[in-house]
């Protein structure tokens, strides 16, 4: 093999093991920023599949810039100039990731939030990215064993990726705050620069002392940055903001939108309309105050349980919630747990569909869903085969009624509604007048659609929403048919919900 273009002594400084380590550890901190940037975007565009394929598009192309770049400049410059800082550049713009976002998040321009999320991906997925071909170029010294180099190297890269994902997904999300990885992240970047400068040009290093103010500022910035929440969960970022109308008001913001008012001192005051419409569905399709047997998929902070639970003493809702950190907020700042807890209230942390699988058929009087993930139902709860599975649960006088969320043409909401009745004899609607195409178009947001084997006396829920000063009216019949359209059916083998909603008109509304 000709050397005459590899740097003098290439090697010295890094052996197979230095080099593992670093490809190991550059590649697993690019999975990191990538996961961790979802749960910086989701208070502001959502959790869904297009945010979902917006990050890891930008991360893959962060990736293929910086294998691209890292290879060529291995080629004019000696890798051992470069790694070091790669490394400690990465880590100052992961340190200072949070509270760029979370600022432009906040500053309501959709465009400055892309291009603040691209660049704050991009830049250190690209410099980590490049330490890969640059370690390679120092460990190519031998044409002969130039293929197993570089496969092990690519193996060891690959491995990783996915040990900054598990470690990610699995242990940091869970106990670590989203700002706290990427400081942490950043402070572990910058000292490795450090180690590596002294390691591979045996000097101290320069530029780490800038590179380590610039971790210390974003750790100092991020307390101070708008969007900071009472906890980061598991999916969520939880704040609990207090009704200055109200001294028992609580209103459970989800990742930037109103997911659950709860009044600790009344249960049985009811804020959102649709929860106001579930109550009203209860009562006609189950009059008197008798207790019921009760399902929730989804909890949030748990409004409707605690309603049955007031106004129908004895019911026992059982309640599926995917999220223990919500739990966790629900009993230490919204009194699920001490004097005020509601009584005969369950809660199953489990996936909605999991916790369906595993009801007694005929079990349930009422099944109640309320389940989202970011700005939908979470796709594989609307489905023909989740929705047989509610029914099956339900007993024959029983009644399924879930809260839906759409806007403009409300494909969404029509493709579960010709779902629901693709499964259950009887189907209706409730939502404002607008939204059902009747007077002027609305602007879309909430509908509870009831589903049932069995008649229910659609008069006495549209008595119930006046009642309740709801300004809704019941959609049903020919008229819902005609509503309905030739909306498709949704099945576990084709659920484009992320495709068929349209986006919330603006941040920071209710769900």
């Amino acid at each position: 093999m000709d050397d005459s273009s590899a740097p003098p002594g290439a090697s010295a400084g890094v052996g197979p093991r230095g080099a593992a380590a670093l490809v190991f550890g550059s590649s697993a901190a690019v999975l990191v920023v990538e996961l961790v940037a979802l749960r910086l975007l989701a208070p502001y565009l959502g959790l869904t599949l297009e945010t979902n394929t917006l990050v890891i598009g930008v991360a893959l192309a962060a990736i293929a810039i910086g294998s691209w770049a890292g290879g060529r400049l291995a080629d004019l410059v000696d890798p051992r100039r470069t790694i070091a800082p790669a490394l400690g550049i990465s880590g100052a713009a992961v340190a200072l990731t949070p509270a760029v976002v979370r600022a432009a998040g906040s500053s309501g321009d959709g465009t400055l939030l892309v291009l603040a999320a691209t660049t704050s991906i991009v830049v250190p997925g690209a410099l980590l990215s490049a330490v890969t071909p640059m370690v390679t170029k120092l460990r190519l010294t031998d044409l002969a064993t130039t293929g197993t180099v570089v496969g092990r190297l690519s193996g060891i890269g690959t491995v990783g990726s996915i040990a900054g994902t598990v470690l990610t997904g699995f242990v940091l999300v869970s106990r670590v705050p989203v700002s706290g990885i990427l400081v942490g992240l950043g402070v572990v970047l910058v000292v490795t620069a450090a180690l590596v400068e002294v390691l591979l040009r045996r000097r101290r290093p320069r530029g780490a002392g800038l590179a380590g103010l610039v971790v210390v500022l974003g750790a100092l910035v991020v307390p101070l940055a708008p969007g900071g929440c009472d906890a980061e969960t598991t999916y969520h970022c939880a704040s609990v903001v207090e009704d200055d109308e109200r001294d028992g008001g609580r209103v459970l913001v989800l990742d930037g939108l109103q997911h659950s008012y709860v009044d600790l001192e009344d249960p049985t005051y009811l804020r959102f309309a649709y929860v106001r419409a579930l109550a009203a569905v209860t009562d006609a399709a189950h009059p008197g105050d008798g207790p019921l047997d009760a399902y929730h998929l989804g909890g949030g902070g748990l409004t409707f349980p605690r309603w049955l639970a007031a106004e129908r003493p004895g019911t026992r809702s059982l309640v599926s919630e995917i999220d223990p950190g919500v739990v966790r907020v629900d009993r230490e700042l919204l009194g699920l747990r001490g004097e005020g807890a509601p009584d005969g209230v369950a809660v199953r942390v489990e996936d909605g569909r999991l916790g369906l699988g595993r009801l007694e058929p005929g079990s349930r009087d009422l099944v109640v869903g309320d389940a989202f993930g970011g700005v939908s139902v979470p796709w594989h709860l609307t489905t023909r085969e989740a929705v047989s599975d509610v029914r099956r649960a339900l007993a024959p006088d029983g009644v399924y009624a879930a809260n839906l969320i759409d806007h403009g043409a409300l494909a969404f909401a029509r493709a579960e509604v010709a779902t629901l009745a693709d499964v259950f004899a009887h189907v209706a609607v409730l939502g404002e007048p607008g939204d059902l195409g009747r007077g002027p178009a609305g602007d879309g947001g909430n509908l509870v659609v009831l589903a049932a084997d069995r008649e229910v006396d659609l008069d006495a829920v549209a008595v119930g929403l006046d009642e309740r000063d709801t300004g809704w009216e019941v959609l049903a019949g020919a008229e819902l048919d005609a509503w309905v359209g030739d909306a498709d059916v949704l099945t576990d083998d084709h659920a484009p919900v992320d495709q068929l909603l349209q986006p919330y008109p603006s941040a920071g509304g209710s769900r």
